[in-house]
């Protein structure tokens, strides 16, 4: 059974990428095979390292990933720092004292750049260490589509309009996917990222005081940290998934049936009928949802990429050449 599951997986990716890399021929796993063969191996070392030290990171590292590819495209544009003359998407709502690892990106592109200069992309590396990090977490790992370029521009308006909100229903979610060419599985198979990481208390608060559909026992843990006044513990962190925050399984679904959801666009995916089902499957499928979740990250992670001549190799992640 359980070498039926991992070839039907391995089917199913072998498809996803054959389509990803039809839409956008420039990409291709081998990307690097010439050009920088040690590539992958350095970026996997610096990633396992760096969730091995705070488990955390996996998490941030992935939701970077994710941050880039819905403004303007997987690009890298997110880790573009602001300066006198530029404005980045570091200072945009969903972004801003929020999002985190730009440093541990950094360090891995000064390790690749030690071993092929100006070769590999940002945009590559974030990508490959949002699946690096998820298989340190114990994860299901995916083959990468390599080529992206980086851009030389970013889009402060659009990262405070693209990037889905945690106020957001089922509806809201499902046109934002849609938008980035995404379909509702590949929304709720992406929802599970949140088995791992944390959220800050101005993230679900309103969940906390004003919503009834809450476990009241899972309510009142949190409110502690998180008290009623905006403003008081606004920072304060509480785990997306309280059952097993540090790894990569199935148990977020588990919490969206008991309640346990900790942010709004979370538990509305178990009380609206066209993801219910697909909550209830993933709940008790676990190889299912490592599936679908590991398709939809290269779905995701072929969002309008730059490649050819387009775009740039950045010496430096945080700014432009």
């Amino acid at each position: 059974m359980a070498m039926a599951v991992a070839s039907s997986l391995s089917v199913l990716l072998l498809l996803c990428l054959a389509a990803a890399t039809s839409a956008f021929p420039q990409l291709s796993p081998q990307f690097y095979a010439k050009s920088c063969p040690r590539a992958l191996a350095t970026i996997k070392s610096a990633v396992t390292a760096a969730v091995r030290s705070e488990p955390r990171m996996g998490a941030s590292l992935l939701r970077l990933h994710f941050h880039d590819c819905f403004v303007q495209g997987c690009d890298a544009s997110v880790l573009l720092s602001d300066t006198a003359t530029f404005t980045g998407e570091q200072g945009a709502a969903p972004n801003n004292n929020s999002i985190r690892g730009m440093n541990v990106i950094g360090n891995i592109k000064a390790q690749v750049e030690a071993v092929c200069k100006q070769t590999v992309s940002c945009a590559d590396i974030l990508a490959v260490a949002a699946r690096d990090s998820v298989v340190a977490l114990g994860g299901p790992s995916w083959t990468v589509p390599l080529g992206r370029r980086d851009s030389t521009t970013a889009s402060l308006s659009l990262a405070n309009s693209d990037l889905p909100a945690p106020s957001f229903d089922v509806a809201n979610l499902t046109a934002n996917f849609a938008a980035k060419g995404l379909s509702v599985t590949d929304m709720v198979a992406l929802s599970g990222g949140h088995t791992i990481g944390q959220s800050q208390c101005r993230f679900f608060r309103s969940r906390l005081y004003n919503e009834t559909n809450i476990d009241a026992a899972f309510a009142a843990s949190l409110k502690a940290n998180c008290p009623r006044p905006t403003g008081s513990g606004d920072s304060s962190l509480a785990p997306l998934d309280t059952k097993t925050p540090n790894g990569f399984d199935n148990a977020y679904y588990n919490n969206l049936m008991s309640q346990k959801g900790l942010l709004h666009s979370d538990q509305v995916l178990i009380n609206d009928g066209r993801t219910a089902g697909l909550v209830r499957t993933y709940s008790s499928a676990s190889a299912q949802f490592n599936r679908d979740f590991a398709v939809a990250m290269v779905r995701m992670g072929n969002i309008s990429p730059l490649t050819g001549a387009q775009g740039q190799i950045r010496l430096s992640c945080s700014r432009v050449n």
